[in-house]
């Protein structure tokens, strides 16, 4: 291969970039060389050419089957090119189904369903000739303020990597390659803004941030990784080979492809300044570890050729990132000769469904699962529950608020119709987007609903919005309940109230939606606030106080079946049993924070501040209740003992290195049949570092009929209890462990304790990452 060849297979080029900006600083980065050039020496990925604006699939893949039979015949090596599009909520294209967004994913806690979604993801993406998706998130929540957070799953970094892990399970079941977002320490900005330095230590990178990209390349053998756009420590991580090469490929062994997030390497020039031009951060970029720049070749072809030529950056180091593309399109089948022939007989799809059925099935459970209750006082359901007829529940609703008729709103920054058919006024959306009015009017069909916005997602409280929050609260004054229903519009870079680049400085809702609230409450109807964001809201107000609604609703962007789901909860068809990902925020004072804090992270006598969240992590409501009782804790194997310990249940001993079980029976008490998330936490008593107050070790979704009861048995590895000693080594150490079962992070519904003995283990590459869950029903 010649050197213009070589480059070719490191870089992307981006068809039809003129649709609007989907990507930061997109219209200052469009290169001049025009698209016949670029590819004559070959090319390495296409990007985007269904996501960038609205097109026919049919007809798109129509156009592709030509351009890689092009690029077989047209060019001297005759190598296709690997296309890759954007997946987070389902295939960013036209017509194709729009899932839950990741925070949803979090909520449900079911990372089964989230691998059988990410399956039909793949499947649609091969059907199209797409061979790499853009996902998952693997950034942990740190601080609601960020604009990005509903592209992330969980504040846990356990949740974060088995949820995200099975994401990446099913997505490649399918022959489509997963890429890891954003290799690290993205969500960690200064202040919660979008590409803010992330002045994080080396022991919370190693302890929080980096376990679930370990988990997704160790357990998950994802073939692809992104880097992130943070600088950590004054370093940006596109440049900083001790990230993309020393510990990724060395220390994890992973053996795929490293992908520059959007424009990555000139932005060592433009953004970061530690280049002095393209030339430059190409070859840091290229000596750090990563392969192939996307989404175009802004710096890896002529001035890093430029470099290569005067002797300035290594050939080797262009033939090593080679290598590993060609690696990556042999394993996607484009050099296989006898496929490609196979593939070009029978010519491209003639008709594809982006939305089926099967699509539809899982969008509307995962949107179900997802759906948190925040409070009731009895209110809700509206429909009386199971086995109550179409009469039932209330004669009038007034359904108020700018989200209550709004597709928009139930989806998610990187959906298409947020992300690029806001672009295109007039397109319609090209699949069916019930909205929560659409789908209200279906659960309470006797019902009488009136529907009216009161006021925008954003804007300030003038004369119009007063007017409309005095209709608001007529409509709500004659009826016998009022849906409201507030929270963001999602966008890109200034465009809407959460999204890429729409970081905030409060976390107060947006524009008027408080003052709509507290006005319809404050006439005296019962009220039932229903929050469509894609962060968590300062809303203590709206849980507790004079002015909080008879229940709260929280649904982090449920994708195009979301709006059934919120109906069938309020309706009771749907028996709420989503759980929080993330902490409801105090303030935006108290940020960043995380349940995972030590003990000076949390209330004290010293300090007149407090960071104690409105409602904890893993809380959630159901229309049934649960008992959790009896933990018992174990050896799993080896040496170890379980001792009768009155005062805090049964006890267990085990050595440092090897595995516990923790055994508790879940019974459902209440009305309903239902879904308990149970949750096993930990808090390790005296370690040689700070630890934190409480650690989700491990957690079960259960399925639990009227009076039934189960068995949950999870069997940890101590190494869940591992972390970075003074020496940053990962280890184990002896000492006491409290554990405890309850319905969230802060209560101790059962409790048992552990004692670690024998030397500090320190962690290797074999040991064990995950809990195994057992479920016995009875």
């Amino acid at each position: 291969m010649s050197l213009d060849e070589k480059l070719a297979q490191l870089v992307g080029w981006w068809v039809d970039q003129g649709g609007g900006a989907v990507a930061p600083m997109q219209g200052a980065m469009t290169p001049s060389d025009d698209y016949g050039a670029a590819t004559e020496h070959g090319l390495g990925h296409l990007t985007r050419v269904y996501g960038t604006r609205p097109v026919d699939p049919v007809q798109r893949a129509s156009w592709l089957w030509e351009e890689q039979r092009r690029l077989r015949t047209e060019t001297r090596l005759g190598i296709p090119a690997i296309v890759h599009e954007e997946c987070l909520t389902g295939l960013a294209a036209w017509q194709a189904a729009t899932f839950p967004t990741p925070l949803a994913w979090g909520a449900s806690f079911d990372p089964d369903l989230v691998e059988r979604m990410a399956a039909l993801i793949g499947g649609s993406m091969r059907e199209l000739g797409v061979h790499q998706g853009l996902a998952p998130v693997l950034d942990v929540v740190r601080d609601p303020r960020w604009g990005r957070v509903d592209e992330c799953i969980a504040e846990d970094p356990y949740v974060v990597g088995t949820i995200g892990t099975a994401y990446v399970r099913g997505l490649q079941s399918a022959g489509v390659h997963a890429t890891l977002k954003h290799f690290v320490g993205y969500s960690l900005s200064d202040a919660g803004r979008n590409h803010a330095p992330a002045n994080v230590g080396p022991r919370y990178l190693a302890d929080v941030l980096l376990p679930p990209f370990e988990m997704a390349v160790r357990d998950g053998g994802v073939r692809s990784v992104m880097n992130s756009y943070a600088e950590v420590d004054g370093v940006p991580v596109g440049s900083t080979p001790e990230y993309l090469t020393d510990l990724l490929r060395g220390e994890w062994g992973f053996d795929g492809v490293v992908v520059s997030d959007y424009f990555a390497v000139a932005f060592l020039e433009v953004m970061h300044a530690v280049a002095a031009d393209r030339g430059e951060a190409a070859a840091l970029a290229l000596e750090a570890g990563i392969d192939v720049e996307l989404p175009t070749g802004d710096a890896y072809l002529a001035p890093l050729a430029e470099r290569v030529r005067a002797g300035l950056v290594d050939e080797t180091l262009v033939d090593l990132a080679v290598a590993r593309v060609l690696a990556e399109k042999e394993e996607l089948g484009l050099l296989d000769e006898a496929a490609l022939d196979a593939a070009e007989a029978a010519g491209p799809p003639t008709e594809i469904d982006l939305d089926s059925p099967a699509h539809r099935a899982v969008a509307r459970r995962l949107a179900d699962e997802s759906v948190v209750l925040l409070t009731n006082d009895g209110v809700l359901p509206l429909g009386g529950g199971a086995g109550a007829g179409p009469s039932a529940g209330p004669a009038r609703v007034a359904l108020i608020g700018p989200n209550a008729d709004s597709a928009e709103a139930l989806m998610g920054c990187y959906s298409f119709v947020n992300h690029v058919l806001a672009h295109h006024p007039g397109v319609p959306t090209g699949i069916a987007v019930p909205t929560v009015a659409e789908a209200l009017r279906e659960e309470l069909p006797a019902a009488e609903l009136v529907v009216v916005p009161g006021c925008e997602v954003e804007g300030a409280l003038d004369a119009d919005a007063r007017a409309g929050i005095d209709e608001a609260v007529r409509e709500a004054t004659a009826s016998d309940v009022a849906v409201v229903v507030v929270g963001d519009r999602a966008g890109l870079f200034g465009r809407g109230t959460v999204g890429e680049g729409n970081d905030v400085e409060s976390l107060e809702l947006p524009g008027p939606q408080r003052d709509l609230v507290e006005a319809v409450v404050a006439s005296g109807t019962p009220v039932v606030l229903v929050v469509l964001s894609g962060r968590p809201y300062a809303i203590g107000w709206a849980v507790s106080g004079p002015s909080a609604p008879a229940a709260v609703v929280q649904a982090f962007f449920p994708g195009e079946e979301g709006g059934p789901a919120i109906a069938g909860v309020l309706s009771g068809s749907v028996v709420p049993s989503g759980r929080l990902p993330v902490s409801l925020p105090r303030s935006a004072g108290a940020q960043p924070f995380s349940y995972l804090h030590p003990p000076l992270g949390g209330p004290s006598e010293v300090t007149s501040a407090d960071s104690t969240p409105v409602l904890p992590f893993g809380h959630g409501l159901s229309y049934t209740t649960f008992e959790r009782s009896g933990l018992v804790v174990e050896a799993a194997d080896g040496p170890g003992r379980a001792d009768r310990d009155g005062a805090s249940g049964r006890s267990g001993e085990v050595p440092a290195g090897g595995a516990f079980t923790a055994t508790v029976t879940v019974r459902n008490t209440g009305g309903r049949a239902g879904a308990d998330v149970v949750q096993l936490y930990a808090h390790d008593v005296v370690a040689s570092v700070t630890r934190p107050v409480a650690q989700l070790l491990g957690y079960a979704r259960v399925e639990l009929e009227l009076g039934q009861e189960a068995r949950v048995t999870f069997r940890v590895p101590t190494q869940r209890l591992a972390f970075s000693d003074r020496r940053m080594r990962r280890v184990v150490e002896p000492g006491a462990v409290e554990l405890w079962v309850g319905a969230s992070c802060a209560e101790r519904e059962t409790e048992a304790s552990l004692a670690i003995t024998g030397p500090v283990h320190l962690v290797g590459p074999g040991d064990a990452r995950v809990v195994a869950v057992e479920v016995e029903l009875h």
